[in-house]
């Protein structure tokens, strides 16, 4: 599928600025006052039942603001095919809302019938890219559309493999002619977890398949022998990922960005200042870029 073809006619432009991630607490909230915020992001398997009230706030909220669906169980790298019946629900989502961007994440999460509660960790190997391109492939076809796919948090890795994290990630999107959306958390988490750079990761992804970025809390172990941190979406960005993400800001331009808050959340305008903080990173790069 072409990347023209995967364009929706019928979406709301996705602004290059900084959104956050819309979760029940606020929902009633952003109904009733429609807060100054560019965009929000939604879990997809949330909205699969046909109707309810969710159904309806989100009819009213996507005539004021554009949408992001962002998928957790699809599992594009299971041993098992993919789930036909989930991505017949989703299909009929897209449809349904015409987001400005649907995601997905390079991770497996079911085999046998059978699902974590976790985005495990995939091989990097060169089965694996094939499995993957296959995969989103399939989906963006069944979409009618492009699939944005997302680089994961992990606290182990296998032993062998044919490439690094952030090869992998850039040959997957190359591979398969999908979008990508960058974690800057989830490469410093990993960053930490298995001892690289973060700075050799960013500035391996390809520079014209970022169409969104997410950032997001962590929490710190603190009382193990090695370094250990978890993706945890529970607290403010940490001052070392917004370090990470000004860089990707000076290296990929202005991108739509998301602020992930799941567990512990707090009220609306906490959430809100963050998403102004990355709000002004990106306009210091248009400054500077005028």
């Amino acid at each position: 599928m072409s990347i023209s073809s995967a364009i929706a006619t019928g979406a709301r432009p996705m602004p290059a600025s900084a959104g956050i991630g819309l979760r029940a607490p606020h929902i009633y909230r952003v109904l009733r006052e429609r807060p100054r915020v560019p965009w929000f992001e939604i879990h997809s398997e949330n909205l699969f039942a046909a109707g309810g009230s969710l159904h309806q706030a989100m009819e009213s909220i996507r005539a004021d603001y554009p949408l992001s669906l962002h998928g957790v169980g699809l599992s594009l790298g299971s041993a098992d095919a993919l789930d036909a019946a989930h991505l017949t629900r989703l299909a009929a989502l897209v449809d349904r809302y015409q987001p400005a961007l649907v995601s997905e994440h390079l991770c497996w999460s079911a085999v046998g019938g059978r699902h974590s509660n976790d985005l495990l960790p995939l091989p990097f190997t060169e089965e694996t890219v094939t499995l993957l391109a296959a995969r989103i492939s399939q989906v963006q076809d069944a979409l009618g559309r492009e699939l944005l796919v997302e680089n994961v948090s992990t606290y182990l890795r296998f032993r062998e493999g044919d490439y690094t994290e952030w090869e992998f990630v850039a040959e997957v999107v190359r591979r398969s002619g999908c979008g990508l959306l960058c974690d800057v958390n989830n490469i410093y988490v990993n960053s930490v977890n298995h001892g690289f750079d973060p700075r050799v990761y960013l500035h391996a992804l390809p520079h014209d398949a970022i169409r969104e970025i997410h950032l997001a809390g962590f929490t710190r172990k603190d009382e193990l022998a090695v370094p250990l941190l978890i993706d945890t979406h529970s607290r403010p960005v940490d001052d070392a990922v917004w370090a990470l993400y000004a860089e990707a800001i000076a290296r990929f331009g202005p991108v739509p960005t998301l602020i992930e808050w799941d567990q512990d959340i707090p009220e609306l305008e906490v959430l809100l200042a963050e998403a102004a903080r990355a709000e002004g990173i990106l306009h210091a790069h248009r400054t500077l870029a005028a």
